[in-house]
């Protein structure tokens, strides 16, 4: 069977307002059976600082069975990307979520997720499991691991210190300067970018100096970095700065943690902001759960080996 061609589409995520302005909406990449208008839906969802493309040559494989769509997340390449810090709070990124699969015909087969995709998702499948059959994971940790994590083990809090440098005020020119010179450490420090060919890296580069486009009324980002920043500066979950910082006293209530949707998690060992150690425990959220551990990879597993991470993904979706 021949692969489909990916497509681009914009996809409404909200309503138009009563003045008649554009809704939000998500830019999207799309791959399916033509001959199949009705087949199973997966979302692939991305994170820091990548973009929909990276999910290109899953979309093309699973797109052979399967209606596949990978949005770029708000404040990201082409889709809705406002201004202010406050829109990219988990509430209103879960909403671009469900308006997106309710776009596409109601419930997800699957939400495979991975990094900031896979931390918004864990809140998807908690607070809204009638989108979705199955949660598959890509080394993203579960928000309740986390915050444990970043309060209480020091070495969480140095591996997730660079959380801390993203949240500063106008770190955007700082990270953009010299072609994007620190943006590039990111894949290198957690894992080695021997995977990062010069095409892929003119990829990154489109994606991370794109135009930003809001709508309703609001003020856009004024950089292509500052809605993939805003995710950092918005959440409550970042390494402790002093002994009275609020994640000390941070309590994350029980319907965001429990998740009663299959779940399987695929993780590469290899992850060092991100180690396996967040595993532990995890059966306590979520009572139907599978985990597939890949030594030797790290939090770049998509790029570092697809065929590994394709097997994974399809034992995942029958199992």
């Amino acid at each position: 069977m021949s692969r489909p061609a990916i497509t681009e589409q914009r996809i409404p995520v909200g309503v138009p307002t009563p003045t008649g302005q554009e809704p939000p909406w998500l830019a999207c990449r799309l791959a399916g059976p033509a001959d199949q208008p009705d087949a199973p839906l997966l979302v692939f969802l991305h994170g820091f600082p990548e973009a929909a493309f990276v999910w290109d040559g899953l979309l093309q494989h699973f797109g052979q069975h399967y209606r596949c769509v990978a949005p770029n997340l708000r404040g990201y390449e082409g889709s809705f990307a406002p201004a202010d810090v406050s829109a990219y709070k988990a509430p209103q990124i879960l909403g671009d979520f469900a308006g997106l699969i309710q776009s596409l015909g109601g419930k997800a087969h699957a939400v495979i997720a991975h990094d900031w995709g896979g931390a918004l998702a864990w809140g998807l499948a908690a607070t809204a499991p009638q989108l979705l059959d199955k949660l598959i994971i890509l080394n993203a940790p579960h928000p309740g691991a986390f915050l444990k994590a970043l309060r209480d083990d020091p070495a969480q809090q140095a591996a997730s210190s660079y959380m801390n440098l993203l949240r500063r005020p106008e770190v955007e020119a700082r990270l953009a300067a010299d072609d994007f010179a620190m943006m590039w450490t990111f894949f290198e420090r957690f894992g080695g970018a021997g995977w990062l060919t010069p095409a892929l890296r003119d990829r990154y580069r489109q994606a991370w100096s794109a135009p930003t486009a809001s709508t309703a009324g609001l003020p856009a980002a004024s950089s292509a970095l500052t809605g993939p920043l805003n995710y950092y500066r918005a959440s409550p979950l970042h390494p402790p700065t002093s002994p009275s910082d609020a994640i000390h006293t941070l309590q994350l209530p029980d319907a965001l943690l429990r998740v009663n949707v299959p779940t399987r998690v695929i993780w590469g060992e290899a992850d060092v902001a991100l180690p396996p150690s967040l595993l532990e425990g995890l059966e306590a959220h979520v009572p139907d759960l599978r985990i597939t551990r890949l030594p030797g990879l790290s939090h770049w597993l998509v790029h570092e080996d697809p065929d590994t991470v394709t097997r994974a993904l399809e034992t995942a979706l029958q199992n």
